[in-house]
């Protein structure tokens, strides 16, 4: 892949790379950020998440009280499909740990913390949207996997479009999880850039690629975006094709 060099630090682009939380990209991640030169790296968690999910193996603490109901139900769900798609929850912030830690560069939390972001979205939802957030969360226990490749084959064809049916489908939901984290996340990567981390690469979902490349933009910091896509590859046919 063509890299440039700048003048300053502060004049590289943010590089910014769209994952899934269920999918293995774990071999184009590894060689994209081992590829590039970087001041640091950041992700899409908060301390919360970041302990969970890099503490060491074994039985994990039950602490659910105070975690609402809706994050449980996504957090089972996310588990379930990546060990049946091959990929652990949360393995792309894992690859991402990984080389800062290999690499001795700091590692940036920069999503705001989830029970935050639920409260708002609790708050902000209308009746109609918070039972069909409910209800989709709970039937997706019981989607087959095969099921969540077709979607995401299709969602690799046309990202937009998808975002899209989800801003149509709930529209405060689209604002609290995508626009408002997209907005606090580019602040925090705009923050770090003034602190002497020009050369920045954040891991995150690919569903905030657009708004936050936006966000960046709107703070004067340029951004080169490699998304799901790009980093997944020829996407294969589903096992129900014929």
């Amino acid at each position: 892949m063509l890299q440039y060099t700048y003048a300053r630090s502060t004049d590289t682009p943010v590089l910014l790379l769209g994952a899934a939380h269920v999918v293995d990209l774990s071999v184009p991640l590894r060689e994209v950020l081992a590829g590039r030169v970087l001041d640091g790296i950041a992700v899409e968690l908060d301390d919360e998440r970041a302990q969970a999910l890099f503490a060491p193996a074994g039985p994990a603490p039950r602490k659910v009280r105070g975690v609402p109901l809706m994050a449980r139900l996504w957090a089972h769900l996310q588990k379930r499909l990546g060990a049946e798609l091959g990929a652990g929850a949360g393995e792309e912030m894992k690859v991402a740990a990984g080389v800062a830690r290999e690499r001795a560069l700091p590692l940036f939390l920069i999503d705001d913390p989830l029970r935050t972001t639920l409260g708002r979205l609790l708050a902000a939802l209308p009746l109609k949207e918070r039972v069909t957030l409910l209800v989709g969360a709970f039937l997706g226990l019981f989607v087959p996997s095969r099921v969540v490749t077709q979607e995401m084959d299709r969602y690799t064809e046309d990202p937009e479009e998808f975002a899209s049916e989800l801003r149509r489908a709930s529209p405060t939901l689209a604002r609290v999880l995508l626009d408002d984290r997209n907005e606090h996340m580019a602040e925090r990567l705009a923050t770090l850039r003034t602190r002497g981390y020009g050369r920045l690469a954040a891991v995150v979902g690919d569903a905030h690629l657009p708004g936050l490349r936006q966000a960046l933009a709107r703070r004067g910091v340029p951004v080169e975006a490699i998304g799901f896509r790009e980093l997944r590859g020829p996407t294969r046919p589903s096992s129900s094709s014929s």
